[in-house]
């Protein structure tokens, strides 16, 4: 039988994300637009989009956050670009995006002494085989396979090297041992909902000491440079930005920041991602014919969930495009390089109600596409 309940809120993309429940584009504050960033108003605004991403994530003293251009990817290449070389590199990968820091490092890069330690969708590779005398990179949450680092145990306080971490659909929604992470990076369109096109940096002291004591080989575009003269700009990490960034979407940011507040902090969104894991592994472990695409339960995504199913991979195209055609449930199919299958995004934003409403058309749509 069809389901009559539908999700309020179809939206259960894995980026950009839902945005926050009872979200009001009207409620903003708005004073920032049409003034430059570089205004009181403006800095103080880009301020306190470092300032209370900070606070909020409890990052450890001397931590410090920048917004920085072109989303998470951009992030990751600032990193990349301006501080790899002086070490060997371990780099991980098990989906897309690692793949894609692979890519960067072996053909853009060119570094001569690289280690690239990977596994298929599904796995992670064997995390006992990095070598934290070379800088470390990796996504701590693998969006396109559903595969996350279940803790951080396997890093050394006492490394040697730097650990260059996309976290990009793990903070706020992930425990991370920020003591044991030299780089993060995230944005803003992900676990908090927020728009596109900004990234966010964290740096660790020991990341600020390798940008003040190397120089890379290689030319640096303006939108990478962090430091000047040998020093970091320490006006990047309290909101001058490199370039112009989008005021509104600064708003939008601030807004969420302060959804999280309300919450209770940090630990309110990672509590409701679980939670919401939780709604899907009951459903999955009720029917034969959907699997998570996580072999191990330890790293299962809370966030992007992934699965697949027993039909064939026009069948699973055809379910998804049954429920968007319903107006149940928007953008979920498996990522274009991943196995066919669903993705469902269970980050904070997403209400459990929603989810819960989402399920039996599943179900639904696997009796459609199988009926003989």
């Amino acid at each position: 039988m069809q389901p009559t309940v539908k999700p309020q809120n179809p939206h259960f993309s894995s980026g950009p994300c839902s945005k926050r429940p009872g979200y009001d584009v009207s409620k903003l504050q708005l004073d920032t637009l049409g003034r430059s960033h570089r205004s009181a108003v403006g800095k103080k605004a880009l301020g306190l989009a470092c300032s209370e991403t900070a606070r909020i994530l409890g990052l450890p003293a001397g931590y410090r956050v920048a917004v920085v251009p072109a989303s998470d990817t951009g992030a990751v290449e600032m990193a990349m670009w301006s501080m790899l070389g002086p070490r060997g590199v371990d780099v991980l990968a098990w989906e897309t995006f690692g793949a894609a820091w692979v890519y960067d490092i072996t053909q853009q890069l060119k570094l001569p002494l690289v280690n690239v330690i990977d596994a298929a969708y599904g796995v992670l590779p064997d995390l006992g085989g990095v070598n934290f005398d070379n800088d470390v990179v990796f996504t701590w949450n693998g969006t396109t396979s559903g595969v996350k680092v279940p803790h951080g145990d396997w890093i050394p306080a006492g490394r040697a090297g730097l650990t260059i971490c996309d976290a990009t659909s793990a903070v706020f929604a992930m425990e991370l041992p920020w003591d044991k992470l030299d780089v993060v990076t995230f944005s803003w369109q992900k676990v908090l909902g927020g728009e596109g096109g900004h990234g966010m940096l964290v740096l660790s002291p020991r990341a600020v000491a390798r940008l003040e004591s190397y120089t890379p080989p290689w030319p640096l575009p303006k939108i990478f440079r962090m430091t000047s003269n040998g020093k970091l700009m320490e006006s990047l990490f309290q909101g001058d930005t490199i370039n112009t960034p989008s005021m509104l979407c600064v708003s939008d940011y601030l807004d969420a920041l302060g959804w999280v507040d309300s919450l209770g902090g940090v630990q309110a969104t990672m509590a409701r991602s679980q939670a919401n894991l939780k709604i899907i592994e009951e459903f999955v472990a009720a029917h034969d014919w959907i699997s998570f695409l996580a072999q191990d339960p330890a790293t299962r995504s809370n966030t992007s969930v992934c699965m697949t199913l027993a039909v064939s991979d026009a069948q699973v195209k055809k379910m998804v495009a049954l429920i968007e055609a319903q107006g149940v449930a928007y953008d979920i199919g498996a990522y274009k390089d991943a196995p066919a299958g669903i993705r469902i995004w269970c980050g904070a934003t997403v209400e459990a109600t929603d989810l819960q409403a989402l399920l039996p058309w599943l179900s639904w749509a696997y009796a459609q596409v199988t009926a003989v």
